[in-house]
């Protein structure tokens, strides 16, 4: 086994001390230390007032089974070490604690062997021993869930392979049932609920890799180029192992393997509506999470299946994997009834791991004022403007390999590429004679832009914001042709972008950033108009740069190995040469 890094001060107290934090964060819950148990604090007053149901299984799995615990979903749940059942005696006190004498208590069990058999017979014991103790027979009830289809072919029958696992549709059969609970069925209708959210659930998972366990690290590991289909939450093996595939063809698959199974088609002929839920396994990042759940939800429409409600978010994990699990539920076909499991599922629960959706009318789309006041402008070719722009293009051409180098430096190395991209953009829209270059304001308007789209990233914006604060100065300075326009007006209106530009960055001359190549140019500029010696101060700030202390930018966190001049100063030196050659 290979080792895997984990917050961890003992793993034997890792399942008591997760739970006693869970409860800290959490003041509607307490905690049975010893046996491991999570339940609502005003357990006694609710056991009078509705049927109580619980469910529980090997720790690992969070925020299943105890994150669900609260008003609307579970009354209590109980936990066994990592990836390992709950013993038949901590279940037994779980539900000693939550029966209800008068409304009676319903057992959520997942389908593997372990918490089969220590539910089974933990529910078997409370009842020998009712009777032994003069009482009749208690109002419990027990559904075992088994939405995984991942562990069977699609052709295998009910009795074919090995016997189907409880995953993350475990979650909407308590959802479900808590819910009537809350709402005062009966336990025949809590267990009515759960059955059919059980028997119309279907689940297939896939992983990028197994899970490290706290205390045993990591039992196997896949091929960075691999994915497993049908990887359980406990790190069993999957029914196939293959080459990773792009989004947007793995996820489909996994839908498919769900709507052609056969225990999929015997409740839902052709097509339907269906609930999906996706599910995070663990470590897979929110960003992923997005793009998953739009493919799965593109695929289930695109199959012919109408979507009511769609679920995303992480429910139950196999620990840290990295991995996704897709839920289908078949709502029925009959529009009274598909009411009411939709109804029991949009009900709020007030427990931490459940996140209550928020339904808000349409009041009409604001697309039009989210595009802003059209503005026209009139592309327009200007020689000296096409000159500057292409002169500087060759400049940056030329020192892209050192900027992307001083970057790799101090900083993520991509400040190079990212100017490149830039005057590459901007000498394009150049070319097509896609600028207002006639109009000076409107041009460097057009060219932020641009810059905007191409570059990104921090030196993107703070090019933008500065050729906003100069179209903005040219415009307060009458500057709305080329012809009006000298050396001493253009540092002129460079010292009040400048202005603009230090309201949003705290970067100044000394900071070691472009600011330290680009203040003293437009100063020189504007108290003496001479391009030349403006460029040379700009040189010289750049090359001041490699003697300064990083201030700002990811430089500050980085240790300075040899001593370099910064990137984004070098950058627009070149830049600025390429300008000033053009108007000599």
């Amino acid at each position: 086994m290979t080792g895997g890094k984990h917050f961890v001060t003992d793993p034997k107290t890792l399942v008591r001390d997760s739970l006693h934090g869970l409860t800290l964060a959490n003041p509607h819950l307490s905690f049975d230390e010893q046996q491991k148990v999570i339940f609502v604090k005003d357990l006694a007053d609710l056991r009078k007032k509705q049927a109580t149901l619980f469910c529980g299984g090997g720790s690992g799995h969070e925020p299943a089974h105890a994150g669900f615990v609260g008003h609307g979903m579970l009354t209590s749940a109980v936990s066994g070490h990592v990836f390992a059942s709950p013993t038949s005696s901590q279940v037994l006190s779980c539900l000693r604690r939550v029966y209800s004498e008068e409304h009676g208590t319903l057992v959520v069990i997942k389908n593997y062997t372990g918490d089969v058999l220590n539910f089974g017979r933990a529910v078997e014991r409370f009842k020998s021993e009712r009777v032994n103790h003069g009482k009749p027979l208690p109002k419990v009830a027990t559904v075992v869930v088994d939405d995984d289809v991942g562990v069977v072919n699609p052709n295998d029958d009910d009795e074919g392979g090995v016997g189907r696992r409880g995953l993350a549709g475990t979650v909407l059969v308590y959802k479900a049932a808590g819910a009537c609970a809350a709402g005062g069925g009966s336990l025949e209708q809590v267990k009515a609920n759960a059955e059919y959210v059980i028997s119309h659930t279907f689940t297939i998972g896939c992983a990028l890799n197994a899970a490290s366990v706290p205390g045993t690290g990591l039992p196997r590991s896949l091929q960075d180029n691999e994915v497993e289909i049908g990887m359980g939450i406990h790190n069993e093996p999957g029914f196939e192992t293959k080459e990773l595939q792009p989004a947007n063809v793995l996820i489909p698959s996994l839908v498919d393997h769900i709507v052609n199974s056969a225990q999929f088609k015997s409740v839902c002929s052709g097509t339907g509506r269906v609930l999906l839920m996706v599910n995070n396994l663990g470590a897979t990042s929110n960003l992923e999470m997005g793009l998953v759940t739009k493919l799965a939800a593109e695929a289930v429409q695109a199959r012919g299946f109408a979507l009511d409600r769609t679920f995303t978010g992480t429910y139950m994990t196999g620990l840290a994997m990295p991995g996704v699990s897709i839920s289908l539920l078949v709502l029925p076909e009959d529009e009274s009834e598909r009411n009411s499991p939709l109804a029991l599922i949009d009900q709020p629960a007030y427990c931490p791991g459940w996140v209550n959706k928020s339904v808000v009318a349409d009041a009409g789309s604001t697309d039009e004022c989210a595009k802003g006041p059209v503005v026209q402008i009139k592309p327009e070719g200007d020689p000296a403007w096409e000159k500057a722009i292409s002169e500087a293009y060759d400049n940056v051409v030329d020192v892209e390999s050192q900027v992307t180098h001083l970057d790799q430096l101090m900083g993520d190395g991509d400040c190079g590429q990212v100017l490149l991209s830039g005057a590459t953009a901007i000498r394009e829209a150049a070319q097509n004679t896609q600028l207002p270059l006639n109009d000076p304001p409107a041009a460097l308007a057009s060219i932020s832009s641009i810059v905007e789209d191409a570059m990104g990233g921090t030196s993107g914006i703070i090019y933008c914001l500065f050729l906003d604060g100069l179209a903005q100065q040219l415009s307060h300075l009458n500057a709305n042709d080329n012809g009006s326009l000298t050396p001493k007006l253009w540092g002129k209106a460079m010292l009040g972008a400048l202005d603009t530009l230090y309201q949003y960055t705290t970067a100044r001359p000394g900071h070691r950033t472009l600011i330290d190549a680009l203040h003293p140019f437009a100063q020189l500029l504007a108290e003496t108009g001479d391009l030349s010696a403006a460029l040379d101060a700009a040189s010289k700030g750049a090359d001041a740069t490699a003697d300064m202390q990083p201030k700002r930018g990811r430089a500050v966190y980085v240790q300075q190995k040899e001593r370099s001049a910064d990137a984004g100063a070098v950058g627009l030196v070149a830049v600025l040469k390429g300008i000033v050659k053009s108007l000599q």
